[in-house]
C-alpha cells in the first residue's frame, strides 16, 4: 500500500521532476567554496555561498492533518530540493520528525487488522464498527515508524540516484565526547561519499527531556529543533533551515491583528517576542525554534525558519532560502546600517499624507528649493559623480552607454532645474483639483477630485538624473517615494537625496522621499504589495521584464521595450526624411524613445532617397541589418536582421520595405512594443490614417521619435513613458501620478429615501467644476 501512494505521489510530481532533472544534468557552472567557519552570515544574499547546510524538517511539516502517516507530497518537494542543492556540490543533511506518525499509521493498521479477525471469528462481521483503537505509546510507535520512515526516503532519493543514510542519536551522544567524535567522523565520511545523512533522535529509547536542563554554553537535545542546532553546530555546518508550519517568527502570536512578520532577527531583539502555542503536533514551538536558533547562531550558522507546510512555496522554499530570497526569518548577528525598508515604507506613507494635505503654494516652493540647490550645490553633486564616473571607468563593466547616463554636466544640473520650475508651476492645481461635480438630489451633492496615489517605489540603474526629477514629481503629487538606485551611482545618489530631504525638510516633510540603501533586492522589494502602491522602473528592458514578472501583487508603470519605428512614405519629404530619420536614430541611440526600425515604402528603393538614407547611415556610422523584404530586392545587402523586433540601444537599426501604409501599420503592430512611431509623408490623407489606425503610445506625423519625452511634451519631467493600456500612457508627468476618490456631501440622506416608499428622487444634474458647492468651505 505505501508502494503504491509512494507512485501516485511520484506521478503528481512528474512535471516538477522533469524540471528538475534538466537542471541536475546540466554541468555545474559554480560550487560553493569551503569558507572558514566560526562567524554567520550576515546577509541573505550570502546564503548563496553556504556549502554545508542542515534542513530540519518538523512534525508538522512531515506528518498529515490526522497525524497519523505522512504528507507524501510534501515530503517528496522536499526531497526534490535536497537533491537539487547536493547535485549542486552542496553538503545536504536531513533532521527529520515522522518516525512517531508513520509508526502510529502502522500500528492502527495492524491492531485493526487483529480486531478485525479475532471479532469475525468469534461474533461474525456485524461488530466490526465497533472496534475502537487503543492510545499508542509514542516510543513504540517510533520504533515500529523508524525503519518505514527512512524506507521513503531511500525510495524518494534514489529517484535523483542520490545515496542516504540513517544516522539515530540521543541526547548522550553529545555529552559524551567519545561518542560525538565518533558522530562527526561518520557524518563527515558519509558527506564525503556523497551521501545525505538523514539524522533523528531515537525516539524509542530516548527519555522525557527534563526542564531547564541545557548545561552552561549546551542546548540539550530536548526535540529536532535542538537536535538540529547541536548538529549545525557539531558539524560546522554553514547554514541550518527550520521548516515548520508558520511563516516564519512574528512579534506576536500568528493570528493576532497586530501579528508582524518579521524578516531579520537580531539576538538583542528577543524581548520584544510574545510566543504564541505550539504547532498541533511535536513537542517543540516557534520558542524552542528561536531558542535552537539563535544558540546555533552563536555557533557560527546561519539559520532561517520558513513555512514547509504552505503548498504554493513548498516545491521551492529550500532553493529560495539558499539563493537568498526573502522568505522566512533570517536570523542575524549583524544590523544593518541603514533604517528597515518596511519601518521606510512606514515613515515615507505616514510623511507622505502630510505633504499631500500641505497648500500648493507650499509644494512649489519645495520644488523650487530642491531646483536652486541643483544650481547651488553643484560642485558637491559633480565631485560625487566624479568618483562614480572614476570607478566606473576602472572597472570597465558599463558599457558605452550606460557611462554616458551616469555622467551628470553643469549643463545636466541646469537642465533639471529648468524641469523642476516647470514641476512646480504644475503643482499648484495638482492634488484635490476637482474633476466633476453632481448635483445627485437636493442637498446631495458627489464631487469627484484627484488624490495621490500613495507610496511610489522607483528603481532606476546608472541614471542619477532621474532622481530629483521623480522627486520633484512626487512631491507635486503629494505621493511619498522610495528611491533604489544603481549601485554604480550610489555616491551621486547619496548627494542628491541628502539635498532633495533638505529641501522637503522646509516644511517638516523630510521623510516623504526616502533612499533604499540597504542591500534589498529587486525581488523582494516587489513583494511589499501590502506597503507599495506602485512601482515605475527606470532601465534596461531586462530590469523592467524583471520588475514585471516579480511585482505580482502591485502595479507596475513602464514599458520594458522600446521598439520604435520610423515610416518613410511614397510622398515624403526628402529634406524631412533625412533630418527626422538622424535625429531619431543618432542624437542619442540609448534612448528608449530611439528608432530602431526604419520602413520604407517599396517605391523609394533605388531612388536617391534612398541613397542617401544609406550615405547619412555611413556617415553617422550607423550598423544596417535588412529585413528579409529588403535584403530579397538588393544584390549585396547588409546583414540580416537575426529579429525584426530588436531593441538595438545604439548605432545599430533594423531596415525594412513594405507596400503601403496599411502594411507598415500591420508590421508595427506585430513587431513594435506600442511606444512610438512616426510617418514621414506630405499627403495629409495617410497621415491622419496612419495617426488613426496605430496603437501605440506615442504616434508622430513628420516629426522625430525623440519628442517621445515628459520635457518636451511639457510636463516638466516624466517618471518614465508607459505602454500600459489603462491608467497613464506615453510620457508619464505628474497627471499619471494621480488617481481620484469621490466625495459625497449630504444632509442625512439614506438609500431607502429613494425607494419606491421613499419621498426623494434622484436629479443627477451635472453642476459646473469651478462652480464651489453650497455649504463647501475653502479648503486652502
Amino acid at each position: 500500500m505505501l508502494l503504491r501512494r509512494l507512485t501516485l505521489c511520484s506521478r503528481n510530481h512528474l512535471d516538477y521532476r522533469r524540471r528538475v532533472c534538466g537542471f541536475l544534468t546540466r554541468p555545474l557552472t559554480q560550487v560553493p567554496k569551503e569558507r572558514a567557519h566560526g562567524s554567520s552570515f550576515a546577509h541573505r544574499g550570502e546564503l548563496r555561498q553556504a556549502k554545508r547546510i542542515v534542513v530540519k524538517l518538523g512534525s508538522a511539516v512531515v506528518t498529515r492533518g490526522d497525524e497519523c502517516g505522512l504528507a507524501l507530497g510534501r515530503l517528496a518537494s522536499i526531497v526534490e530540493q535536497v537533491a537539487m542543492l547536493q547535485n549542486q556540490g552542496r553538503e545536504m543533511m536531513i533532521v527529520t520528525s515522522g518516525a512517531v506518525a508513520f509508526g502510529k499509521q502502522r500500528l492502527r493498521h495492524e491492531i485493526l487488522l487483529s480486531q478485525s479477525v479475532r471479532q469475525a471469528l468469534h461474533s461474525g462481521h456485524s461488530q466490526l464498527n465497533d472496534m475502537l483503537v487503543p492510545v499508542l505509546e509514542a516510543r513504540a510507535c517510533a520504533a515500529a515508524g523508524q525503519s518505514g520512515l527512512m524506507a521513503l526516503y531511500e525510495a524518494m532519493f534514489t529517484q535523483y540516484s542520490t545515496c542516504t543514510a540513517q544516522v539515530l542519536v540521543t541526547n548522550l551522544d553529545f555529552h559524551d565526547d567519545q561518542k560525538r567524535q565518533n558522530l562527526n567522523s561518520t557524518l563527515q565520511e558519509l558527506l564525503r561519499m556523497n551521501i545525505v545523512p538523514i539524522i533523528n533522535t531515537n525516539d524509542a529509547v530516548v527519555p522525557p527531556p527534563e526542564p531547564n536542563s541545557d548545561l552552561q554554553g549546551v542546548i540539550s537535545i530536548k526535540d529536532n529543533d535542538s537536535l538540529a542546532a547541536r548538529l549545525a553546530v557539531e558539524m560546522k555546518a554553514d547554514l541550518l533551515i527550520l521548516l515548520s508550519d508558520v511563516e516564519g517568527l512574528y512579534d506576536s502570536p500568528p493570528g493576532t491583528d497586530d501579528a508582524k512578520l518579521l524578516d531579520i532577527f537580531y539576538p538583542g531583539d528577543q524581548h520584544t517576542i510574545a510566543y504564541g502555542t505550539k504547532s498541533r503536533v511535536g513537542i517543540g514551538g516557534m520558542e524552542a525554534k528561536v531558542k535552537a536558533a539563535l544558540w546555533a547562531l552563536q555557533g557560527g550558522t546561519s539559520v532561517v525558519i520558513a513555512n514547509g507546510t504552505h503548498p504554493k512555496v513548498t516545491g521551492h522554499v529550500i532553493t529560495d532560502i539558499v539563493e537568498g530570497k526573502k522568505v522566512g526569518t533570517f536570523f542575524s548577528e549583524i544590523k544593518p546600517a541603514g533604517p528597515a525598508l518596511e519601518h521606510q515604507t512606514q515613515v515615507a506613507r505616514n510623511s507622505g499624507r502630510t505633504l499631500a494635505s500641505l497648500h500648493p503654494d507650499k509644494r512649489s516652493e519645495i520644488i523650487c528649493l530642491l531646483a536652486e540647490l541643483l544650481t547651488e550645490r553643484q560642485e558637491e553633486i559633480l565631485a560625487a559623480n566624479k568618483m562614480d564616473m572614476d570607478l566606473a571607468v576602472n572597472t570597465g563593466l558599463l558599457p558605452a552607454a550606460m557611462l554616458k547616463r551616469l555622467s551628470l554636466s553643469p549643463a545636466k544640473l541646469n537642465n533639471l532645474a529648468l524641469g523642476l520650475h516647470q514641476i512646480a508651476v504644475a503643482a499648484q492645481d495638482s492634488v484635490g483639483r476637482v474633476l466633476r461635480r453632481t448635483r445627485v438630489a437636493h442637498n446631495l451633492e458627489l464631487e469627484q477630485i484627484t488624490v495621490p496615489i500613495g507610496v511610489l517605489l522607483v528603481i532606476f540603474e546608472a541614471r542619477p538624473d532621474c532622481l530629483p526629477q521623480v522627486s520633484a514629481l512626487a512631491i507635486a503629487s503629494g505621493n511619498a517615494l522610495l528611491l533604489k538606485g544603481g549601485k554604480e551611482a550610489a555616491n551621486t545618489n547619496r548627494v542628491l537625496h541628502q539635498l532633495t530631504q533638505e529641501a522637503l525638510s522646509m516644511h517638516g516633510v523630510k521623510e516623504a522621499v526616502q533612499l533604499v540603501s540597504t542591500r534589498e533586492e529587486v525581488e523582494d522589494l516587489c513583494r511589499l504589495d501590502k506597503m507599495i502602491d506602485l512601482i515605475i522602473p527606470r532601465g534596461s528592458s531586462q530590469l523592467v521584464k524583471n520588475i514585471q514578472r516579480a511585482a505580482k501583487g502591485i502595479p507596475v508603470l513602464g514599458h520594458s521595450e522600446g521598439i520604435c519605428h520610423v515610416y518613410v512614405d511614397a510622398e515624403a519629404s526628402v529634406d524631412k526624411v533625412i533630418k527626422i530619420v538622424r535625429d531619431s536614430k543618432c542624437e542619442y541611440p540609448a534612448a528608449c524613445n530611439a528608432m530602431e526600425s526604419l520602413l520604407i515604402h517599396r517605391d523609394i528603393l533605388r531612388t536617391p532617397l534612398f541613397d542617401q538614407i544609406i550615405d547619412m547611415f555611413r556617415t553617422e556610422r550607423v550598423k544596417i541589418h535588412a529585413g528579409p523584404h529588403l535584403a530579397s530586392y538588393l544584390t549585396f545587402s547588409p546583414s540580416e536582421a537575426k529579429s525584426l523586433r530588436a531593441e538595438y540601444g545604439d548605432l545599430e537599426c533594423c531596415m525594412e520595405v513594405v507596400d503601403s501604409m496599411q502594411e507598415a501599420v500591420d508590421h508595427i503592430h506585430k513587431y513594435g512594443s506600442s511606444h512610438t512611431d512616426v510617418i514621414i509623408t506630405e499627403n495629409e490623407h495617410t497621415a491622419e490614417q496612419f495617426l488613426q489606425l496605430l496603437d501605440s503610445a506615442c504616434v508622430f506625423w513628420n516629426a522625430s521619435s525623440r519628442f517621445a519625452d515628459g520635457y518636451r511634451f511639457g510636463l516638466g519631467a516624466e517618471v518614465g513613458i508607459s505602454t500600459a493600456r489603462i491608467h497613464a500612457r506615453g510620457p508619464v508627468g505628474l497627471e499619471g501620478l494621480l488617481t481620484t476618490k469621490w466625495v459625497l456631501r449630504g444632509d442625512g440622506h439614506t438609500a431607502a429615501d429613494f425607494s419606491e416608499q421613499g419621498t426623494m428622487k434622484y436629479l443627477h444634474e451635472k453642476l459646473p467644476v469651478g462652480q464651489p458647492l453650497a455649504g463647501q468651505r475653502d479648503s486652502n
